[in-house]
């Protein structure tokens, strides 16, 4: 069995590259893609936006990519420039060389990537999935680089936080047995209610089911580790999100992070950032903006 992640077939590989093609045109700011090399393999980063606030790192969630925040990039790049990587390991642009066998590997790329970037200082927003790489980085760099993460915010961030529903698992491992678009589309519309995807969104989630991932799998940060996060955080969740219980994990971010704040959104699911956009991204930029 390798111990890197690689695609089933030269063809599924050719499908994702078209499929990542498609959603790329839907990048909606000037950009351009940037080649941070760390200790795990090249890391391929989207940059756009201008200004001189804090600049600001993005991390996707699930079998996603830099590309995810295309619906919301123009408001989160207000002022500031974005940096939004395709996290090394997972499907995307960015090639995994060498094995990633604990979450504190993930630690250490985030660290490499902040540092390849050349960002002395930098916001960290990561959600779901990218909460948990977020909030490693956040941990490590504390550690290592005091002051490097400006603020962090921890979008849906339950898996880095409690154990997810076991409902949600089930239906996830479901669904990825046999990822058709039937299949996959109805877990998305149990799991992200309100949430629109385009046909192009669909195609690369899909198409990256037929990555074969040899990473860690996101689960809590132990308590000191999480304690060990010095920077101004936000935690922010659906309050009706399925992957598992918001509250609890609200509650382990103000009984261990000094500097945290919790929000939870009413009437919000797991994909309550592009849900309600109105609500959520006011609340974000104001956070980032007492911190630049």
């Amino acid at each position: 069995m390798s111990s890197t992640g690689r695609f089933t077939s030269e063809a599924a590989r050719a499908e994702y590259e078209t499929a990542y093609r498609a959603v790329e045109a839907l990048w909606p700011l000037p950009s351009e893609e940037v080649r941070v090399e760390t200790v795990f393999g090249p890391t391929v980063v989207r940059r756009s936006g201008t200004g001189d606030r804090t600049p600001l790192v993005l991390l996707h969630g699930l079998n996603g990519t830099g590309l995810s925040w295309h619906g919301v990039v123009p408001a989160l790049a207000a002022g500031r420039v974005v940096y939004a990587p395709d996290v090394v390991g997972t499907a995307g642009r960015s090639e995994q060389t060498a094995p990633l066998t604990s979450a504190d590997d993930y630690a250490v790329w985030g660290v490499q990537l902040l540092e390849g970037l050349g960002l002395e200082r930098a916001h960290v927003l990561g959600y779901s999935e990218g909460a948990w790489f977020a909030a490693l980085l956040a941990s490590r760099a504390a550690v290592r680089a005091p002051g490097r993460v400006g603020a962090l915010v921890l979008g849906e961030g339950i898996t880095a936080l409690v154990r997810p529903d076991r409902k949600v698992v089930s239906r996830m491992v479901r669904a990825a047995v046999v990822p058709t678009a039937r299949s996959l589309g109805r877990l998305d519309e149990w799991l992200n209610p309100g949430v629109t995807l385009t046909d192009a969104d669909r195609a690369l989630a899909r198409a990256a089911m037929r990555y074969r991932r040899r990473t860690p799998w996101p689960s809590p940060l132990p308590d000191d580790q999480l304690r060990a996060i010095t920077a101004p955080t936000l935690a922010f969740f659906g309050a009706d999100t399925r992957l598992g219980d918001p509250a609890a994990a609200g509650r382990r971010v103000t009984e261990h992070l000094p500097r945290a704040r919790v929000e939870l959104v009413p009437g919000g699911g797991h994909g309550v950032l592009w849900q309600l956009p109105d609500q959520v991204l006011p609340l974000v930029e104001d956070f980032l903006r007492a911190h630049d």
